[in-house]
């Protein structure tokens, strides 16, 4: 079976400020949250994962492997809403400019509606992507 696209990439963990409301990493609100050694605080009100506040060459801390190659997340069980809700483009048939500018700045194509194709006689991509 073939990896889903964001196993190969990984560029938007390397890319965006992985931001979310600090309850998400709050075992008490939250049944899989986010664990908060891996966070840092910005607000009062929010969070974001270490490695992607930084100005200059973000990175999240839960990236394993090697981006445009093959890419897991560490704690994808427990991933925040942003990560959950970031889609990669033409996943759900329209392009992401996000996902987009990510993978340009790795040096990666954007990606294109013949990605998510796949032969009929292939088996489905899995519903669980590691990002």
């Amino acid at each position: 079976m073939d990896l889903h696209p964001c196993q190969k990439c990984g560029a938007c963990c390397a890319f965006f400020r992985v931001e979310f409301y600090w309850r998400e990493a709050n075992e008490v609100d939250t049944p899989k949250a986010v664990p908060i050694a891996l966070v840092e605080d910005l607000t009062d009100r929010t969070r974001c994962m270490k490695g992607t506040s930084s100005k200059h060459n973000p990175k999240c801390i839960a990236l394993t492997g090697r981006i445009g190659s093959e890419v897991s997340c560490s704690i994808y069980e427990n991933r925040s809403s942003v990560c959950r809700n970031f889609q990669a483009s033409y996943e759900y048939g329209e392009a992401n400019p996000r996902c987009d500018d990510a993978r340009r700045k790795h040096g990666l194509q954007p990606l294109r509606r013949e990605d998510w194709r796949r032969k009929e006689s292939e088996a489905p991509l899995a519903s669980a992507v590691s990002i």
